[in-house]
């Protein structure tokens, strides 16, 4: 066997295929020691060795060294085949675990390639050495793709499949988020400003903390660029995301207010024993700091690590007294130990449930029985609750879906006690909805405006004392359903605002609706008599 013409097979292959010296020559031997026991049998005894600095090789059957010659004749058109076939897998092989080194070090970085092709939302992603994967749901909600187009991702798993290399890839992942900012701002890929934190949800809005050591820059404005030239192609890389930049700071005292941006918060009470973070905003402010579908209190919780809670200052005093109350009726618990869980932030039995007995005896002094059965009965008072809340809004699914079908009958009910003088007590027996109640108040309406403006030409032409009395009636009843609406209207709106509440420990909560309380302020309006 040629010597240099090995050296320089292993030395083309070693710069081409990016594969190591040493496993060409290890497959090499294993090719020729293959063709070996093919020829003189698997009984047999062999032993090969190539020389890594000559590329001579030689080979030993029964400890008896084969001359070159008889090398050769070895490796012959048969024997040449099967080396050849031994040398192609173990080349692949050695590839397979090049590509997997390689792309398993890129692991949260971002690349770029060319989408081939679309296969049930998943889309095959050419990285040039090797293909990779994007899955439908790792892409950004509401993007499409299509052929040729070029994309960037970033690698988040990488795995070996037989001779291949998969590569899976990701656009909802927060480390795009990242190496996009440290591609577009030269201050973060230098390293003057720091990303210290990021919360995202992929197509609908980001949250990133920056920070600078640097007190001449403004970390917040070199990310934004002039005219928001710089997050404007980040923006438009992630398919027109919203981003918020927000000044990182140690304290959460002045952190949690950044995070909750565009709100006004009013102030900050940490809870360090349960992680969580009371917030006190004014009530113009609740909704906005909440965010639709809690998605601003959910992200600036992720983004500074503590559960937040969204409240009102009168709503924090009822809370309180209520938990004060609540908490004086477990046993082994006194009032001074209630009004300090209190103060520690424990303001429900769900709360109350998941203390360590070690803080509650430091609390209170209590022995370990009596902690044992105070987190008991918190627990149990806990489910129970959960299970009421259940019930109350299944029921209020049901009726919900049953208002419309039932606004026709309480009409008429609501008539016949009319005409009787007792709609008063009708309306409270029935218990309305405030979609029946606006119903009654249309049709009071209707009939009531003929005899408003004409009461004087009804007496004239000699109407019956009756007829007077019954359309006064229906006046004073319409009155009444406008207030019962009204009524209806802030009761909907409490609960939706008691709802709305949250803890920001990544739940998906409805936000407060603007447009549900307009449509009902509507029906309510509409029932108001013209004059």
């Amino acid at each position: 066997m040629n010597g240099p013409e090995l050296l320089r097979i292993v030395d083309a292959l070693h710069r081409d295929k990016n594969i190591d010296k040493e496993i060409v020559f290890e497959g090499i031997e294993q090719a020729i020691l293959s063709a070996a026991r093919k020829h003189y049998g698997e009984e047999e005894t062999f032993e090969i060795n190539i020389d890594r600095e000559t590329g001579e090789s030689s080979l030993k059957i029964n400890e008896k060294l084969l001359d070159s010659d008889e090398l050769g004749d070895l490796l012959g058109r048969i024997a040449a085949q099967t080396a050849k076939q031994v040398m192609i897998q173990k080349i692949r092989e050695a590839e397979r675990d090049a590509l997997f080194d390689e792309y398993q070090e890129m692991r949260g970085h971002i690349v770029t390639g060319t989408i081939q092709s679309l296969s049930g939302g998943t889309a095959a992603v050419n990285l040039g050495k090797v293909e990779g994967i994007l899955p439908r749901g790792e892409q950004i909600p509401g993007e499409s793709h299509r052929p040729s187009e070029r994309v960037r991702a970033v690698v988040m798993d990488v795995r070996k499949a037989g001779s291949r290399v998969k590569i899976i890839l990701s656009r909802t992942h927060a480390d795009l988020v990242r190496r996009l900012f440290e591609l577009e701002i030269p201050e973060i890929g230098e390293g003057v400003i720091e990303i210290r934190s990021i919360a995202r949800e992929a197509g609908y809005r980001s949250k990133v903390a920056v920070s600078c050591n640097d007190q001449k820059i403004d970390c917040v404005g070199a990310c934004v660029g002039v005219r928001g030239s710089r997050i404007k192609n980040i923006v438009d890389e992630l398919a027109s995301e919203r981003i918020d930049i927000v000044r990182w700071n140690d304290s959460l005292q002045v952190l949690v207010p950044n995070a909750l941006q565009p709100a006004e918060v009013e102030n900050v009470i940490l809870c360090p024993m349960l992680g969580r973070v009371l917030v006190l905003v004014r009530d113009d402010q609740l909704s906005l700091s909440i965010g639709r579908r809690g998605q601003n209190v959910r992200l600036a919780s992720k983004l500074v690590g503590w559960d937040i809670e969204i409240m009102t200052e009168d709503e924090l005093n009822d809370q309180l007294e209520s938990s004060v109350m609540a908490f004086g009726e477990v046993p082994h618990i006194s009032n001074e130990l209630a009004e300090s869980l209190v103060a520690q932030g424990f303001l429900s039995f769900d709360d109350l449930s998941i203390i360590e007995p070690d803080q509650l005896a430091e609390l209170g002094g209590l022995t370990e029985e009596q902690c044992e059965a105070i987190v008991e009965f918190a627990d149990q008072e806990s489910e129970r609750l959960e299970k009421e809340l259940q019930k109350r809004r299944a029921d209020a699914r049901i009726a919900a879906a049953a208002a419309p079908a039932e606004a026709p009958a309480d009409t008429g009910t609501a008539e016949v006690a009319e005409a009787t003088g007792e709609a008063e007590t009708a309306d409270a027996a029935a218990g309305e909805t405030p979609e029946a109640v606006d119903a009654e108040s249309e049709v009071a309406t209707t009939d009531e405006e003929p005899a408003t403006d004409e009461e004087a030409v009804a007496a004239e032409a000699g109407v019956p004392a009756e007829e007077t009395a019954v359309a006064e009636l229906e006046t004073e009843t319409e009155a009444d359903g406008e207030a019962v609406a009204e009524e209806s209207v802030d009761a909907a709106e409490q609960v939706a605002v008691e709802e709305q509440k949250i803890v920001g420990s990544g739940e998906d909560v409805q936000a407060p609706e603007n447009d549900v309380d307009d449509e009902t302020l509507t029906k309510a309006e509409a029932s108001t008599p013209e004059e």
